[in-house]
């Protein structure tokens, strides 16, 4: 790879962020450009024209680029996806349609359940079944295969998933209709579930497939189109993508995978997160992620995010478990809510004070933007408070408007009986109340305290509502990196080369095979092995990681726990069997008597980081008194606005401290500080803000 920048490029809901990091100096050269939801790459090419000829950065200068994108999770939300059909057993065709016999709010008789994504009349049922032993119980109608294929595509069809029932004990028969579908219509996108989701439960694995096979068209035309118009620039550094669970893995891979990048961005945040914690020496962080459109809260105990390995998307009820569908992908854990930079503010019917989750997004913007909004928003807000610089919003390149705010405040306040001031610090108020509350919530649900944590903020918007979500929180300290306002895009340059893979095993202890056991695993690291290679990373030099999804006998659903290290035998079951009973008594403080483990899944998680990367703090900074003027700002705790000293970001050294109440700018963000703040500049040039005991 020639050159020495890694350019790293973040899409989301309002602004797409684009960085090129040189490795050997530290340098950060970025770019923030409004998202083109129409076409997002157009987006993409204008940020890194822009960059190129700063500090003389040329095409050639790039080793890598690497890119993570909402644009498949919104294909499924918004269903502006491919015309997809399903091939799958007879007498299930309704399965993604029933789904799970639950209702995700027991006493709500209106909920609606999320639509599949292939609709009934495109729900075709083939003549085929194999037990859930992998033994063939009918043999599969080719023909029937054949014919239903071709009247699919006379309809249409653009995407086709096919889904048999236990293909994944034996997936001769997807395989057998992929083989047979491909030499008639070459140019069909295929996805059959044993390759996408190979594991137990129809319903989830069907759900799985759909939607890979309904972002399957947009996902290769958008990434080879993105390639074409980078090589146009120019750029031809080998170009990766970063999946949901906080890997990269190479272009052909994520174009036939595209479900694993359902929740690509959101996790580049708690990477970046986890690493500048660890920079400041903190282990427990709380990643607080907020941009334009929403904002995204992630646990990293111990310096590594939380994991899960199923989410689902698309959900009716945002923040209502069941209310989606289900996805079987692993993914860094983290709630997502409504509460972004462009969340409109509104009185609801009772009279009080609402903001989000409708959001004015990049277009028309918050009405400050002079696009067209005339909806009041957090952004408005928080220029009325006087926390952004209307001559210096992201970094110089757009002028905001406080008249035009103010003007679209005056019917809240109207409406409420309070004046500007007030409404606007109501809405930063309720806004934040909003996030610590969804931070509360997800870190009691994993059994910590959250006054454990440390608060690390980032994106656009998170280091103007930092301190006093932290504050909700009775946090002790806050972290603010340098170039948090597009912290994501720089942790996509961190990001390990990471595949899982999975398998099904459903045995109890007493009838394992467990040569088969072991066999199976290798089996899937050695698939592991070739798509790390593929990536251009050394599988030897990855690190492997054994997880089983385990429960005792006549449990419905199974935890997920890391396993010794094999090869495993006959003898291993005592140790296989006390880390699985050590990790339910953590979860549940007891294990029942007399009953014994089975493994349902198998799991492999093979992870190569990137040789001698990370973030280096950039050695060239400015030099002169970093603090700049003032400006009146509104801080509850001195009941008013106050001349508030304003700070230049880019001129503190290391050591350099100062207190509250201050604006710390920065060409993508403003960090906000309250009074009683202790803020110091540490040798990564974090901030590190040290926050007043609650009164």
């Amino acid at each position: 790879m020639s050159g020495s920048y890694s350019l790293g490029i973040d899409i989301g809901g309002t602004f797409t962020d684009i960085v090129a990091y040189d490795q050997a100096t530290g340098q950060v050269v970025k770019a923030k450009e409004l998202t083109t939801p129409d076409d997002p790459s157009r987006g993409v090419i204008t940020g890194i024209r822009n960059l190129l000829g700063i500090d003389g950065l040329g095409p050639n200068d790039f080793r890598r680029m690497v890119h993570a994108t909402t644009l498949f999770t919104n294909a499924i939300i918004t269903r502006d996806g491919a015309k997809t059909g399903m091939l799958t057993t007879g007498g299930f065709r309704d399965a993604v349609e029933i789904g799970r016999e639950r209702k995700y709010e027991l006493y709500d008789v209106f909920i609606t359940k999320p639509d599949p994504l292939v609709p009934r009349d495109l729900r075709v049922e083939i003549s085929e079944r194999i037990g859930p032993d992998g033994a063939v119980l009918t043999p599969i109608d080719i023909d029937a295969v054949k014919q239903e294929a071709a009247r699919l595509v006379d309809e249409g069809v653009e995407s086709l998933a096919i889904v048999f029932l236990h293909c994944y004990a034996n997936s001769a028969h997807e395989d057998a209709a992929v083989e047979a579908i491909s030499a008639a219509h070459p140019g069909l996108f295929l996805s059959s579930s044993n390759d996408v989701s190979p594991e137990i439960r129809e319903y989830e694995r069907a759900s799985t497939t759909s939607a890979n096979a309904y972002v399957k068209p947009l996902a290769q035309r958008y990434l080879d189109n993105l390639v074409v118009e980078a090589n146009g620039l120019g750029i031809t550094a080998p170009f990766f993508m970063m999946l949901s669970n906080g890997g990269l893995t190479h272009l052909e891979e994520a174009k036939s995978r595209p479900v694993l990048m359902l929740e690509s961005g959101p996790a580049a945040g708690a990477l970046v997160a986890a690493h500048f914690g660890g920079l400041a020496g903190e282990k427990n962080i709380l990643a607080f992620d907020m941009g334009g459109t929403t904002a995204k809260l992630a646990m990293v105990e111990d310096g590594e995010p939380h994991v899960a390995y199923s989410f689902e998307a698309a959900r009716e009820k945002r923040f209502v478990v069941g209310s989606g569908l289900p996805m079987n992908i692993s993914t860094i854990e983290l709630i997502e809510i409504g509460a972004g930079g462009g969340s409109i503010a509104h009185v609801d019917g009772m009279g009080l004070l609402k903001v989000g989750p409708r959001s004015a997004g990049s277009e028309p913007g918050p009405v400050c933007y002079g696009r067209g909004g005339k909806e009041p928003t957090v952004t408005d807000a928080d220029l009325l408070l006087g926390y952004l610089n209307p001559e210096y919003f992201a970094g110089g390149s757009m002028n905001i408007d406080p008249d035009v705010s103010r003007v679209a405040a005056e019917p809240l306040a109207q409406a409420l009986g309070l004046t500007v001031p007030e409404v606007a610090w109501g809405i930063h108020d309720v806004v934040n109340e909003n996030m610590a509350s969804a931070a509360r919530v997800h870190i009691a649900e994993q059994g910590n305290d959250v006054r454990e944590f440390t608060l690390l903020a980032t994106g656009g918007a998170g280091p103007v509502h930092a301190y006093y979500v932290a504050r909700k929180l009775g946090l002790r300290r806050l972290i603010c990196p340098a170039s948090a306002g597009v912290a994501s895009a720089l942790g996509l340059l961190i990001a390990p080369a990471r595949v899982d893979r999975t398998g099904t095993v459903a045995r109890r202890f007493s009838e394992m095979d467990w040569e088969a056991l072991e066999a199976q695993y290798q089996a899937l690291q050695t698939d592991a092995a070739n798509v790390i290679a593929e990536t251009g990373f050394a599988p030897s030099e990855a690190v492997v990681t054994r997880l089983a999804d385990m429960r005792f006998a006549g449990q419905g659903f199974e935890i997920v726990l890391e396993l010794p290290s094999g090869p495993y035998n006959a003898g291993s079951a005592p140790a296989l069997r006390q880390a699985f009973e050590e990790v339910y008594r953590e979860t549940f403080a007891r294990t029942p008597p007399d009953v014994e483990p089975e493994i349902i899944n198998i799991r492999i998680s093979m992870k190569a980081e990137v040789p001698g990367l990370g973030i280096k703090p950039e050695t060239d900074r400015g030099s002169g008194n970093p603090k700049t003027g003032s400006r009146l700002a509104y801080f509850p705790g001195l009941d008013d606005f106050v001349d508030t000293p304003v700070y230049d970001r880019n001129l503190m050294t290391l050591g350099y401290s100062f207190s509250g109440p201050a604006i710390v700018e920065e060409s993508e963000s403003t960090l906000i500080l309250g009074p009683e703040a202790e803020a110091r500049v540490d040798k990564q040039f974090n901030l590190i803000v040290d926050l007043p005991e609650e009164g």
